[in-house]
């Protein structure tokens, strides 16, 4: 106990799970409307992508107690108007419209919500330097 991070030797994140009730109808939504790159698929009803590095598992849920929606993933885009424009042409279910959360020393950070189709609650978030 009181071990740090880098003393247990963990150096990122290597795959996060989110629960799909239905994992082809998601493995389509992050294919096609978020653009990630699908990595595999395996049984029983697996699919794997990179979001950057890291692995994202759509899988059903394994247990009742963990049916439930994901935490929110924040993905880091550089033009958030653009990506809010170009997922809405491809159907993506926006809770809002890109705002500023706030403003930071050096940048502004922008955020905008949206529901996967499996209605897990997820965010693009942009660090827009001022000039």
């Amino acid at each position: 106990m009181g071990m740090t991070s880098s003393e247990a030797g963990i150096s990122r994140i290597g795959q996060i799970a989110i629960n799909a009730h239905d994992v082809e109808r998601a493995t389509t939504f992050y294919q096609q409307a978020l653009g990630l790159k699908l990595l595999f698929k395996a049984p029983p009803g697996l699919a794997f992508f990179d979001c950057g590095g890291v692995r994202l598992m759509l899988s059903r849920p394994e247990k009742p107690e963990l049916d439930h929606p994901s935490s929110i993933l924040y993905f880091a885009v550089g033009d958030i108007e653009g990506a809010y424009a170009r997922m809405r042409e491809k159907g993506v279910k926006f809770e809002d419209e890109p705002h500023l959360i706030a403003k930071m020393p050096d940048h502004d950070l922008w955020m905008v919500f949206f529901r996967d189709s499996e209605g897990n609650l997820l965010g693009l978030m942009s660090e827009v330097v001022r000039g």
